[in-house]
């Protein structure tokens, strides 16, 4: 047994656990006076930090100049690890929410969180709420003043970039606001997919200029999702082919 797995196994694992029942026992305490969420946001922001600091992460952020926290966006980002949702939520500071699987809001504890702290479950499996779920989170990013970070590659992966699903320029469109596009390097080695050991290292956090989507229509979403991955894939120096040609 290595030193690295054995240092996982004794120190990190015990204390992400510990940190988790700590910050997920407070955030159900003030969700019962938190109907927007924000202060289990805050909890989620500190838990994330915590996490950083015990899994050994330096994140450098680039572009975070780019957006406009009292501003609303949809986040897109590529998925490597586990670890990066703890590194968006520790250096996005924009009042956002995830889109997540239906199976996590299932899972005790962390589902009554994601509930009553306002993320947005999907169900995979069914078009038809698939459409209703994205056309209600629209609804919620304009009512509730948010933005919402998605994983367009619908989760983790081992390639270099999967291609994106539609639902976050389906959901920019229908709600009027800019996409973000960000890269993530660095996260797959400190956490890998399958791997049992966690390595501490550094992470970049890249953010890209915002895309616009006014004047788009329903129909412009393949397009604007092709355009979204080829944007990522420039961030993290992976070349998939140009959406361009794609389309031909």
């Amino acid at each position: 047994m290595s030193l690295a797995l054995l240092r996982t196994l004794l120190i990190k694992d015990p204390l992400i656990v510990l940190a988790t029942v700590l910050m997920g026992s407070l955030s159900l305490i003030v969700s019962i006076h938190d109907p927007a969420g924000d202060r289990q946001l805050a909890m989620a922001r500190t838990w994330a930090k915590m996490l950083l600091k015990i899994m050994g992460i330096r994140v450098t952020v680039e572009g975070a100049e780019k957006v406009d926290s009292q501003k609303n966006y949809i986040f897109v980002c590529n998925h490597l690890s586990y670890a990066d949702t703890p590194v968006i939520l520790a250096n996005v500071p924009c009042r956002f929410r995830f889109m997540a699987k239906q199976e996590l809001f299932q899972i005790p504890f962390l589902g009554h969180h994601l509930t009553t702290a306002g993320h947005v479950s999907v169900n995979f499996e069914n078009p038809r709420e698939i459409v209703r779920t994205l056309t209600a989170a629209a609804r919620q990013i304009r009512e509730k003043n948010l933005s919402i970070l998605i994983f367009p590659e619908g989760g983790r992966t081992q390639g270099a970039l999967e291609p994106f699903r539609e639902g976050a320029a389906f959901i920019a469109i229908k709600a009027g606001i800019p996409i973000v596009p960000m890269g993530l390097i660095g996260t797959r080695r400190i956490v890998p997919i399958h791997g049992t050991t966690i390595r501490g290292g550094a992470v970049r956090l890249i953010i890209s200029d915002p895309v616009p989507t006014e004047g788009l229509k329903a129909g412009d979403r393949e397009r604007l999702s092709l355009e979204l991955r080829e944007r990522v894939a420039a961030l993290i120096g992976a070349t998939p082919p140009s959406y361009i040609q794609q389309q031909v």
